[in-house]
């Protein structure tokens, strides 16, 4: 069944990471799933947290917040520092960090922040996607790499069908949200699966796995294509 905007019930829109678009930063990507746009920039500092001294590893952490704009009205900024913002930022952390070996950072702490400036749907898996081309951008400078590669998709059921990458117009309505966090060769780093509006069967989380890692095959070659752009 073809949807709203015109696409096939598992069809990603349209896909831009494009690098370059910072030049502070160590790392920077601006990532836009449709219209869906977030800036991700990725900051290099000397030291690790007093909980890492001494261990032999260093950290990856992560912040995401939304322009006042981002939205359809504005949010004021205050906004940003509750409980969806921290628990994103925390879900981008954990993505991002399993992507790392964090000895070959001994010493370096890597902040990736994911700034939201237009929301349509879909931006905290925009920002680990975009995050993790900065991530590495910033990982090459210290002559460093990811030892994985790492994308994330939602997807969800919307009136009875299952859709993948859903805008705001789809997302607002979902009656089953799913955001997959995933690494080649169709594993998985996160899941995170709610019923809305009732429940989802596991032939359902089945399927919706299946074409979120289908997908991925699909953002990971945009993301390598992004580093190689440089």
């Amino acid at each position: 069944m073809a949807r709203i905007d015109g696409r096939l019930p598992f069809q990603m829109r349209s896909l831009r990471l494009v690098t370059g678009v910072n030049p502070y930063a160590e790392g920077a990507c601006l990532s836009a799933f449709g219209d869906t746009e977030v800036l991700c920039t990725a900051s290099v500092e000397r030291g690790v947290p007093g909980f890492l001294e001494g261990s032999g590893k260093g950290w990856v952490t992560a912040e995401y917040a939304m322009l006042p704009r981002a939205t359809h009205t504005r949010t004021g900024r205050d906004h940003q520092k509750g409980g969806r913002a921290r628990e994103i930022s925390r879900l981008i952390g954990r993505s991002l960090r399993a992507s790392v070996n964090l000895r070959v950072l001994d010493g370096y702490t890597i902040r990736v922040d994911c700034d939201v400036l237009v929301a349509d749907g879909g931006t905290r898996t925009a920002s680990i996607t975009g995050g993790w081309v900065a991530l590495a951008q910033a990982m090459r400078g210290l002559g460093r790499s990811p030892k994985l590669q790492i994308a994330a998709v939602s997807l969800g059921r919307v009136g009875g069908e299952l859709y993948l990458d859903l805008a705001y117009h789809e997302d607002s309505v979902a009656e089953v949200d799913l955001n997959l966090v995933l690494a080649p060769g169709g594993r998985l780093v996160e899941v995170q699966g709610t019923g809305e509006d009732g429940l989802f069967t596991p032939a359902e989380l089945a399927d919706m796995v299946r074409a979120g890692t289908e997908a991925a095959e699909q953002i990971f070659t945009a993301q390598k294509n992004a580093l190689l752009g440089q």
